[in-house]
This record gives structure tokens, C-alpha cells and sequence, in this order.
């Protein structure tokens, strides 16, 4: 799949870049980028992330290309080629899934390994680590790895012995399946996307403009200087503010400019405004620079990205 947004897939870079709706064009630059220290390898997974699908390449200069991809249940199967044109095409194939994508190549089964038995945790202990994963899939900035270590963590000092990886592993990817089941029947753009529309182009215009960023208020406002201080302003909301919505609430922002001045600081205010508007949502604020601008009604439906 292809919007004018780019391949509907994330790529990972070893250099620890992530590249998130890649183009074709920009895709092809990374295959033919890989080979030197630090940069061999490159991961696609799909846009939203499903378990044990995945697309990878290894190259060290001098070498050949070692394509591997992987369709759940179905196995991992692997390939060398000689040539880095040919691995960004069968990648991009793969990424819009093209039929007979995989057509041509002679594809070898890689081994896997026996599959690993997980022990049911106690009931009392799923349910509440399952409460903890839906409130982030709900939230929807998580990707599965995070969802994982979260599960894992949960029960670290509790009566109960804590979840393993395989086992938070298993429940995070029983509830994400489930969750993009359901956001399959969402239909048009959904208000957590405005929001992100509206705030790509404040960032865009100078005003650094983060989603879910940082767990409150005061660590958000400590935190922003660093983002990106070139910037006229900035505009916000916290992850304490993201689970508000998720919750049903409106959705507070907070805002301002790197100079200190209410006068500043009640300009960005107006912009930040004119932007929800432009995209679609609706917000509450006196036009005080001491007060938060709320976003409401917002009928938050974040769809996942992994």
C-alpha cells in the first residue's frame, strides 16, 4: 500500500534512525546506503505493526545482500543477491504488497527453532496487566516492543510474580491484533489525526509542536527548551493528558514562547488555535496566555503505527 504520505510501512535503521511512512524513492536510497560500520542493516514492518511480519536486509560492503522476510505462521525465508537495485525493488513490492511481490527469487527456509512454551500467568495478574496494556493501546503512541517491556514491568514489586517476555509478548500481541480489528472499522480521518495534521504544521510555521510528550505538565515545560529552540514558540500535551482523552475527556495543551512575554506566549496561543480550527476540531480558551487550550469535544480513536 502507497499514499501520498509515503509506503505504508516503518523502517529501522541500525543506526538507530526510524523512518516512519518511507518512500519508495527514499527507501531505495537506504538499501543502496548500507554496507559501512554502524549501518548494515535495515528492518520493515508494516504500518500498523503485525506480529512476525517483517522485511530485512543485511549488506557489508564487499558482500552480497542478504534479504530475509517473514509472513507469521507461514515461516522466514531468505535470500543473497549481488545487487542493491533488485533488494530496494523486492522490498518495495513487499511494502505495497504487490502480488508475486517475491516472484523470481530463489527463497531458502531459514530456521526458526522449536517454538517456545508459555506458561498462562495467574488470572489476577493477566487481568491487571491487561488493564494497563488496552489504556495504552487506547493512548495508541506505544509501539508493541514498548507494550512488551511495559507488561513486563508491571508486576515488578506486587504480590504476584511478574510477567516474562514471552508471556507479556503474547498478551500484548492478542490485545494489539484485536485493537487493529477494530480500528479496521473506522472509517474517514479520525480526530487524533487532525490533531496531528494541525500540528505538523505549527511545527512547519515555528512552533515546536509535540504529541504526548513527556509524563506532565512541569517536566513537559522543563523539557521543551531542548526540542528545538531556533523555534518562535511551543505547543504541547502530555501523556497524562493523552490517556484524558483516550478516557473521553477533552484534551489540554499547553503552550507558549521562548522569550517568557504573555504577549508572545498569547500570539503562539492564537496560532495554535487558528490550526485546530483549519484541521476540524473544536477547542475552549479565553485567549488568557495563562490558560490552557483545550481541545473539545474529541472522540479519540489513535490509530496504531507500532
Amino acid at each position: 500500500m502507497e499514499t501520498d504520505k509515503g509506503l505504508a510501512v516503518k523502517a529501522e535503521a541500525e543506526n538507530g534512525r526510524t523512518y516512519t511512512r518511507v518512500t519508495a524513492e527514499r527507501l531505495r536510497q537506504l538499501v543502496h546506503g548500507l554496507g559501512g560500520p554502524g549501518d548494515r542493516w535495515l528492518v520493515l514492518q508494516r504500518i500498523p505493526d503485525l506480529p512476525d511480519v517483517f522485511a530485512q536486509v543485511w549488506h557489508e560492503s564487499g558482500g552480497d545482500y542478504r534479504l530475509e522476510h517473514r509472513l507469521g505462521a507461514d515461516g522466514l525465508f531468505g535470500t543473497d543477491l549481488p545487487d542493491a537495485g533488485r533488494v530496494a525493488d523486492l522490498l518495495t513490492g513487499w511494502a505495497r504488497q504487490e502480488p508475486g511481490w517475491d516472484a523470481g527469487v530463489g527463497w531458502t527456509p531459514v530456521e526458526l527453532g522449536p517454538e517456545e512454551e508459555v506458561p498462562e500467568p495467574p488470572r489476577e495478574a493477566l487481568e491487571v496487566v491487561e488493564e494497563l496494556v488496552r489504556q495504552r493501546l487506547h493512548c495508541g503512541y506505544d509501539t508493541r516492543a514498548e507494550l512488551v517491556e511495559a507488561a513486563e514491568d508491571h508486576l515488578v514489586g506486587s504480590a504476584w510474580e511478574p510477567l516474562t517476555r514471552a508471556q507479556a509478548r503474547q498478551l500484548v500481541d492478542r490485545l494489539w491484533l484485536a485493537r487493529i480489528a477494530e480500528q479496521r472499522t473506522w472509517e474517514g480521518v479520525t480526530d487524533p489525526e487532525r490533531l496531528t495534521r494541525a500540528f505538523r504544521a505549527l511545527d512547519a510555521g515555528g512552533i515546536t509542536a509535540r504529541e504526548n510528550f513527556s509524563c506532565c505538565r512541569g517536566c513537559g515545560l522543563s523539557e521543551m527548551g531542548a526540542e528545538r529552540p531556533e523555534a518562535r514558540g511551543f505547543v504541547f500535551f502530555h501523556q497524562q493528558g493523552t490517556e484524558s482523552a483516550a478516557a473521553g475527556g477533552g484534551l489540554s495543551l499547553y503552550y507558549g514562547g521562548f522569550d517568557g512575554s504573555a504577549d508572545t506566549t498569547a500570539a503562539v496561543g492564537r496560532e495554535v488555535v487558528a490550526a485546530l480550527h483549519a484541521a476540524g476540531l473544536s477547542t475552549t480558551w479565553d485567549g488568557s496566555p495563562d490558560r490552557a487550550i483545550t481541545v473539545e469535544p474529541l472522540d479519540w480513536r489513535k490509530r496504531l503505527v507500532g
